[in-house]
């Protein structure tokens, strides 16, 4: 809100400071005022900032901290950290911490470096190298948050430097920390051993083959769908050529698993485009990464189970691994908490706001799996509006079932007597 944000050296109204502050922090990248007019240097930075800390997580970014002033960690210290990280053990925790402080650097250094390719000589020396820091860093956070212009990377749909560095960077926010060091380690040595790409890919472990699946299939399922719905509209790709077109398809597919980037208006999409960005933006990136939405692995469990119990099965099985049910059951309270979730915000948006309910449901799901793609309808809404989104943009960072498990007081409620089964008609 201080005057010293803004580029007019006036105070900044609250809700708009809220709004900015939340979207930052979740990274989500809807705004209500454009980044790069409305703020100065100073208030960008306190934006990315908040980006970064949002990225990398609240837990990780203080144990951080920790590290570099040499704080000591208590037990409870390393199984906050633990829990966050979502690892198995807390041996070795801190390793971890630097490896992954490490490796996010060099990744957003280099995207940084990438960028600067083409953004220098277009802005000059000093805000080139502003621009490119600041949008690497989004990118990887998977923020979607520019400061170019009041169209995102609409100027650079052609530019495949620009476009394809920034799908590289949200893929690999996207896949999660779990995901790089297995990878990492089983292609080094596998490398080292002469293995074949598919003798490598076996030895991963089977959350990594998972993810590596579901968001293959993900992404190149979307552009094909992209490309074929969108071929002959001018108002979106239909005047590329077809190197562009299908590179815009990939972005847009990529994109849509909450990056917030966008290289065409979202508002000139065929209805069957909007329909696939509604799915893409639900599910969303992986866990232990940078992304939101219902993750790749919980919408495939999910789905899993479905199929598993009309299939009779009494145990589920991926990657000759079993599913817990534990696991089986959470995924489908996460799937089912948000969709509800989302259904009840859209319906307070259409009642508070006169806006269509395809644009309101785009907007809803949009800011509750932290994607940060609009319509043109951010900016536009009244201030029930923007604090419905606030509310989907933070439910969708911290997740609707954890918020409901915090205010339930959920404990191991285990009775020691068992009812005689009753007759409940299903379906």
């Amino acid at each position: 809100m201080l005057p010293i944000s803004s580029a007019t050296g006036q105070w900044t109204n609250p809700l708009i400071a809220l709004f900015t502050s939340t979207t930052s922090t979740c990274v989500t990248g809807l705004v209500v005022v454009d980044t790069y007019n409305y703020f100065s240097i100073f208030g960008q930075v306190i934006i990315l900032c908040l980006i970064q800390i949002g990225g990398l997580g609240i837990i990780t970014v203080i144990s951080m901290i920790m590290l570099i002033t040499q704080k000591k960690f208590s037990l409870g210290d390393r199984k906050m950290l633990q829990e966050s990280l979502n690892l198995d053990t807390d041996v070795g925790i801190l390793r971890i911490l630097i490896r992954i402080s490490k490796d996010v650097f060099k990744v957003e250094l280099v995207g940084a470096i990438l960028y600067s390719i083409v953004f220098i000589p277009d802005f000059g020396v000093a805000k080139g190298i502003w621009y490119s820091v600041f949008h690497s860093i989004s990118a990887f956070c998977n923020a979607g948050i520019d400061i170019i212009g009041d169209s995102s990377l609409i100027a650079y749909k052609e530019n495949p430097l620009v476009m394809i560095t920034t799908m590289l960077l949200i893929i690999l926010g996207g896949l999660g920390y779990v995901v790089w060091f297995d990878m990492s380690e089983k292609i080094k040595a596998g490398i080292k051993k002469g293995f074949t790409p598919v003798q490598i890919f076996k030895r991963f472990e089977e959350h990594t083959k998972l993810v590596v699946t579901v968001t293959s299939v993900l992404i190149v399922s979307g552009a094909l769908f992209f490309f074929v719905a969108e071929y002959n509209n001018y108002g979106t790709i239909g005047d590329l050529s077809l190197f562009h077109k299908i590179m815009n398809s990939f972005f847009e597919s990529i994109t849509l698993r909450t990056a917030g980037f966008c290289s065409f208006p979202q508002e000139n999409m065929t209805d069957f485009s909007c329909l696939m960005s509604y799915m893409l933006m639900f599910i969303g990136g992986s866990p232990i990464g940078t992304a939101g939405g219902v993750k790749t692995v919980t919408i495939f469990l999910a789905v899993l189970n479905v199929v598993s119990y009309i299939r009779g099965d009494d145990q589920s099985i991926v990657f000759h691994k079993r599913v817990t049910e534990e696991s089986m059951r959470k995924a489908t309270v996460i799937v089912s908490v948000a969709a509800f979730t989302i259904i009840v915000l859209t319906l307070a948006l259409i009642i508070t706001n006169p806006i269509n309910i395809q644009d309101a449901l785009y907007e809803v799901i949009s800011a509750s799996a932290t994607v940060g793609l609009s319509r043109g309808l951010t900016s536009n809404l009244n201030k029930i509006g923007q604090i419905l989104i606030i509310i989907a943009m933070y439910l969708g960072r911290i997740g609707p079932i954890s918020l409901a498990i915090f205010f339930a007081g959920r404990g191991h409620h285990k009775s020691k007597c068992r009812y005689t089964e009753g007759d409940f008609f299903v379906g």
